[in-house]
């Protein structure tokens, strides 16, 4: 009679402690995370180029003070189509390529002349823009030929093809830090004439009809602009060139230069 009894008791406390045990293992049991995994959104590229954005219509602060013109409408079009966010920064002509070695820039963008002593220290992209210097002066004055301004007072942009130009003639001209200060001292007498980028000088003709000022083409040979980038970066020189290509084959490098020069492309 006793161990029937005994069984019924042991019976009960095993149940109970099952119980317990369960109720236990369910309370401390973490509820399964209902975070779903994500994936990091993809890194964006970004092309830092520098340029110095004051010499119009090529680079300039339009009234909201964003850079526009014809070399940054390009270089944003060339970094879309290779699949950059174009970043732009404003520097002085003269510290692009320095900047440019130092890794600040991946390129540079600034109506720059492709010429030999310069391609020894970048790497430029196939040619974009085809260029003539004038020489600007007062009106009357009446110059048609760099010799012609031997003896005279005359200004350039520091380390332009203009500034090299003269002094190949054998002239030492004014330097300054940019093309719309060397005019605006033409025009208060303090030059007898600038040379310059001819798309510069007319862009300063046509923005100031009351300015005084005549412009002739300088007796030397077209130059063509390039994009500049760091010496030996073949990869990215590689794509800008073709994404330069595309442009000129679409239609769309010709409507980036009919918006500022008011006539087509030439071919070149």
């Amino acid at each position: 009679m006793f161990k029937p009894k005994f069984r019924l008791i042991l019976a009960g406390l095993l149940s109970l402690s099952l119980f317990a045990l369960a109720g236990c293992g369910s309370s401390s049991t973490p509820a399964p995370s209902q975070t779903p995994s994500t994936t990091p959104a993809p890194t964006e590229k970004v092309l830092k180029v520098g340029s110095d954005i004051t010499y119009a219509p090529f680079e300039f602060m339009d009234e909201k003070q964003q850079p526009t013109g014809f070399d940054m409408e390009l270089i944003q079009a060339l970094g879309k189509d290779m699949g950059y966010k174009v970043n732009v920064e404003t520097a002085s002509f003269d510290g692009l390529i320095t900047a440019l070695q130092a890794g600040k820039y991946d390129a540079v963008i600034s109506a720059m002349t492709i010429t030999d002593d310069r391609a020894k220290s970048v790497t430029f992209s196939d040619k974009y823009f085809k260029a003539v210097q004038y020489i600007a002066m007062k009106k009357g004055s009446n110059f048609k030929t760099l010799e012609d301004l031997k003896g005279k007072k005359v200004g350039v942009q520091l380390n332009t093809t203009g500034q090299f130009d003269v002094e190949a003639k054998g002239i030492t001209p004014k330097k300054y830090d940019t093309t719309p200060d060397a005019i605006n001292d033409l025009l208060n007498g303090g030059l007898d004439a600038v040379v310059a980028d001819g798309p510069v000088v007319i862009w300063f003709q046509t923005q100031n009809a009351n300015a005084q000022i005549d412009a002739v083409q300088a007796n030397v040979d077209p130059e063509f602009y390039g994009i500049a980038m760091k010496l030996g970066n073949k990869e990215l020189a590689d794509k800008m060139d073709a994404s330069l290509k595309k442009l000129m084959d679409d239609g769309t490098y010709n409507a980036i230069y009919k918006k500022w020069f008011k006539q087509d492309a030439p071919k070149f």
